[in-house]
């Protein structure tokens, strides 16, 4: 239990660096749904996953080997330079190449008239890039708090900037007819001003830690780099299938997507965008718990009995996933209200769908633990390859005639048979003891309880009945969780002595 505290305690730190910058962002939705237009908001959603894509190439799975190698005592040294130089050198190369190759990434991104959009892409790309050691020495150290600090600033500083391009500017535009601020609230701006403010917090970013940034030395151990490749280059297809996985059905959607009457394909790209983000408390709770637990993992890896850690905190994950997916799915009628533009309400369908898929994804990371810390990467590769596999041809044969509602089946198929594929794998390389009969029982009982709300509510289409309905429903859902679990909660931190 001592180590689920630890677990516990480093992911709440990672939460809150992680969940508010995520919620101030998800904030953000509103607003930029009401100030940019559905294709706008499209080609926004378009140039993030470009970004999300060069993100993975830039960084070819060196945070994770990071982690991995800095349990050895005899690279504690030079890790962390070796680390560094590689980054460093890998970004400026990969950032000077692409730089010659801005219009056929903007065409491919299916933004062909906005190539100054990629070049901002390729800036956020490498200063994140260039923040991520600084950040694992970060994590590794233990120093969450600081972690927290840099990252909350840094977002609040992009809202700030952001608030200005798009609000502050038109308004003293009309009060200054003849100022500057005139050009610059120019309404064709406006998806490059969500952009550029994202380079000034990446930038920004950098240079809060840029105390860590300049503690390494320029001294290169080969031999320790070549282990490091041989370990990360699995690492680089697993991410590379990862966010095919997750953001190239936007980009797909450009390919093969019909507009419907009246619209256009960015308006259903923008859309899809949009709904996406209506998941975002699974996908905080999952990067929360991924930032406090791929550390926590490889130590408790040399400590007695791992398999077991590891089962008892796939329960408490499953658990809180549940809550969740019931949180948002029951309540949708209100979160829809954070999507300002109501012509986007349209896509609202896929949301629950969207939320199982996030549920089955942070299950496969929670099981990913046993091909990581055996040191089997390219076990997780082949896994991500047949995801990647399923999310093009079910995007690929359905999109034209279903639009997003294709892709959002395709994110729940892929993620779906990777955790399954996962969990039977390591089983047999890597056995841990998951009550996986009990964890099954409670995300089958939340989506029927899903239903059972989508079936009263559709009898009775009254408001206030469906709110009184759902809360009822979530607070019998954690009454009957409670009481199954009962002796695993009792010997929870602060909470346990209340439970009898």
């Amino acid at each position: 239990m001592a180590g689920i505290k630890q677990l516990a305690g480093q992911t709440l730190w990672y939460g809150v660096s992680s969940i508010v910058p995520r919620l101030l962002n998800y904030l953000l939705t509103p607003y930029l749904t009401l100030k940019l237009s559905g294709a706008s908001y499209g080609d926004m959603t378009l140039v993030y996953a470009l970004i999300s894509f060069l993100f993975i190439i830039y960084t070819y799975g060196l945070e994770t080997a990071y982690f991995r190698f800095s349990q050895k005592k005899e690279y504690e040294a030079d890790l962390y330079n070796t680390s560094s130089v590689s980054i460093i050198t890998s970004t400026i190369i990969l950032s000077v190449g692409l730089w010659f190759f801005v219009q056929p990434l903007a065409t491919l991104t299916n933004v062909p008239e906005h190539p100054e959009y990629i070049k901002i892409a390729i800036l956020i790309v490498a200063f994140d890039t260039l923040a991520v050691i600084p950040f694992a020495k970060l994590r590794q150290a233990g120093r969450p708090v600081k972690y927290a600090v840099v990252r909350i600033s840094a977002v609040l500083l992009n809202i700030g900037v952001l608030y200005f391009f798009l609000s502050v500017s038109p308004r003293l535009a009309r009060s200054n007819p003849n100022s500057v601020f005139t050009v610059i609230s120019n309404s064709n701006f406006e998806t490059a001003y969500v952009i550029i403010s994202n380079a000034l917090m990446s930038l920004f970013t950098l240079v809060l830690l840029w105390k860590e940034f300049q503690a390494f030395r320029w001294r290169f151990n080969p031999a320790l780099w070549k282990e490091i490749m041989i370990y990360s280059s699995p690492m680089l297809i697993v991410g590379f299938g990862g966010m095919i996985n997750e953001t190239l059905d936007r980009i797909m959607l450009g390919w093969w997507g019909i507009p419907v009457a009246g619209g256009s394909i960015k308006d259903d790209i923008g859309t899809y965008g949009a709904c996406y983000k209506l998941s975002i408390l699974i996908s905080l709770s999952i990067q929360a718990f991924r930032l406090g637990a791929e550390p926590f993992f490889f130590k408790q890896a040399s400590g007695e009995n791992p398999q077991r850690v590891y089962a008892r905190v796939m329960k408490f994950f499953v658990i809180i996933l549940c809550l969740m997916f019931l949180f948002v799915a029951l309540y949708l009628d209100v979160w829809k209200h954070f999507i300002q533009n109501k012509s986007m309400w349209a896509g609202l369908k896929v949301v629950p769908v969207l939320l199982l898929a996030n549920m089955f994804l942070g299950i496969y990371y929670n099981l990913s633990v046993w091909y990581k810390i055996t040191n089997k990467i390219s076990s997780g590769a082949w896994i991500t390859i047949a995801g990647t596999i399923i999310t093009i041809l079910i995007n690929y044969i359905f999109i034209p005639k279903y639009s997003y509602v294709a892709s959002a089946w395709a994110t729940f198929f892929c993620y779906l048979t990777m955790m399954v594929s996962c969990y039977v794998w390591g089983q047999k390389e890597y056995p841990v003891p998951y009550a996986w009969k009990k964890l099954l029982a409670y995300i089958v009982i939340a989506v029927l309880l899903y239903f059972l709300h989508t079936w009263l509510t559709a009898l009775w289409t009254n408001e206030m009945f469906s709110y009184i309905l759902a809360t009822l429903i979530l607070f019998a859902f954690g009454i009957f969780v409670l009481r199954v679990e009962k002796k695993e909660f009792q010997k929870m931190p602060v909470i346990g002595k209340y439970i009898r």
